[in-house]
């Protein structure tokens, strides 16, 4: 039987008033997991009362107690690590023990942000003047709007639900149409954590909804992720009533790897940032870019690496890979392969006539490589798809990692720390590894892409109050002191 879908809305869970709502299983696609119907814009409406209601008494609350309702809700989240992991591994599709990991990694999100209450809370500057202090404090935006995407569906909406909450803020959540069994996994912990009424408002259904908060004239802010169109579309709606915008966008991140490389780490390492959770991660490696002297050798050994993977049901002990989230996802990354091998690309591996299962939204872990322009070295295909140039030296290399509108993240592999520290200097991107994969970020430092992969502050880390909150500048001064 499948799981009913409701909208959290004022503390109450609620039957959407509008059109149907059904979760399928991408490894299973005629298996339903969960079904409900959307919310209505109606009910937007009505979330954004419930939140601009609670305002004023959240943010009066004390941080300390604030942060105790965050470490309530990462006990249940570790507590129920194993039935949500499974439930998101059937839902989004990636294997079980990724999914039971990013449970986990939303209960770490959960109470790095709860301890807030022991972390400094403002800062006080001299005065030029006698008998005065100058004090910087915090206060939070008020309603936030917060709109999240597919591929990491409670750690995403974690790292942005828990800051906004612990600095005071009232939230509005709307997650992607396509994982909302995990949303209402994410909005049962923090209920059942005491979360005061109105506080999180969860409303589940199609874009349109985001367009609503974006749009709404109570919404003080906007965090989102999700790809550079339509994250840049939200937030010049957003400027126009002069919202605030935090926006983690697209990527189209690069490994390098030097002719001085650890090879067998850099294999180990580029096989995880492009194949984990089938490529759906935006600091997934989607290109690779080797050192000339070695392409030959490297590639060779990755392409038997890459062959040997294991597709199937991400529930299974031997799969690597799951499926890609919908059939639509699934065609346009094979439509983009076929082209790119029409237009002369090189299938090192995989390919649109691998062998794949046959039930469900599987793309073979592929490898293409190319010798210039294509089109799939600068689009973001979002799926188990990795692009490899060649170059004759480092200089090149880092050239063509640059040579991207996006910035997220890159992979750097040497063992010359002039070079490791060239290449800290000349990537331009929100998040540099050196020696490990792409992927991966930690909640205690910030996160965010550079150029058309993040637009406002950083998410994470203490850089997440930069947007959750405001900054007043007080100028303290007494009256006469009495005798």
């Amino acid at each position: 039987m499948s799981i009913d879908l409701r909208s959290f809305i004022g503390g109450a869970w609620v039957t959407g008033a509008g059109a149907p709502l059904d979760s399928w299983n991408p490894s299973r696609p005629d298996e339903l997991i969960a079904s409900g119907r959307q919310a209505t814009e109606d009910q937007v409406h009505d979330a954004v009362a419930a939140a601009r209601a609670a305002g004023a008494g959240w943010a009066r609350t004390p941080v300390a107690e604030r942060g105790a309702v965050l470490l309530r809700a990462a006990v249940v989240l570790e507590d129920q690590a194993d039935a949500w992991g499974s439930e998101l591994a059937r839902e989004e599709g990636k294997t079980f023990p990724e999914g039971r990991g990013e449970v986990l990694r939303a209960a770490q999100v959960f109470r790095y942000q709860a301890a807030e209450a022991e972390r400094e809370a403002g800062t006080v500057f001299h005065s030029p003047r006698a008998g005065e202090q100058i004090l910087v404090t915090r206060k939070p935006l008020g309603v936030v709007s917060i709109v999240t995407p597919f591929n990491f569906p409670i750690a995403i909406p974690a790292w942005k639900i828990a800051p906004a909450l612990v600095h005071g803020n009232t939230v509005v959540w709307k997650p992607a149409s396509t994982v909302p069994l995990l949303a209402l996994r994410l909005a049962e912990a923090l209920d059942q954590a005491g979360l005061p009424d109105g506080v999180l408002n969860l409303v589940l259904g199609s874009g349109a909804l985001g367009d609503a908060l974006v749009d709404h004239p109570e919404v003080d802010g906007l965090s989102f992720t999700g790809s550079t169109g339509v994250g840049r579309a939200l937030a010049g709606r957003a400027a126009t009533r002069g919202v605030p915008v935090q926006a983690e966008m697209g990527g189209k991140n690069a490994a390098i790897v030097l002719a001085d490389a650890d090879l067998e780490l850099a294999l180990d390492q580029v096989l995880l940032g492009a194949f984990r959770s089938s490529g759906q991660k935006c600091t997934a490696t989607s290109r690779l870019i080797v050192e000339e002297s070695i392409a030959d050798a490297f590639l060779e050994r990755l392409a038997a690496r890459v062959g040997a993977l294991r597709l199937g049901n991400p529930l299974n002990d031997d799969v690597d890979l799951g499926p890609v989230i919908t059939a639509q996802a699934c065609d346009s990354i094979l439509y983009s392969v076929r082209q790119a091998i029409a237009d002369g690309a090189h299938l090192l591996v995989g390919g649109p006539e691998a062998d794949v299962p046959a039930a469900g939204h599987f793309v073979a872990p592929t490898v293409l490589e190319i010798a210039g322009e294509a089109p799939v070295w600068r689009e973001e295909l979002f799926g188990p798809v990795l692009t490899v140039r060649r170059a004759a030296d480092p200089a090149e290399a880092f050239a063509l990692a640059n040579d991207s509108e996006f910035g997220l993240s890159a992979a750097l592999f040497t063992q010359d720390l002039t070079l490791a520290l060239e290449g800290l200097e000349t990537l331009d991107v929100g998040v540099l590894h050196v020696n490990s994969e792409s992927a991966g970020a930690d909640p205690h430092v910030p996160f965010g892409g550079a150029k058309k992969s993040g637009y406002g502050p950083k998410e994470q880390g203490q850089a997440a109050r930069d947007f959750f909150t405001h900054t007043t500048t007080v100028y303290l001064q007494g009256g006469q002191a009495r005798p």
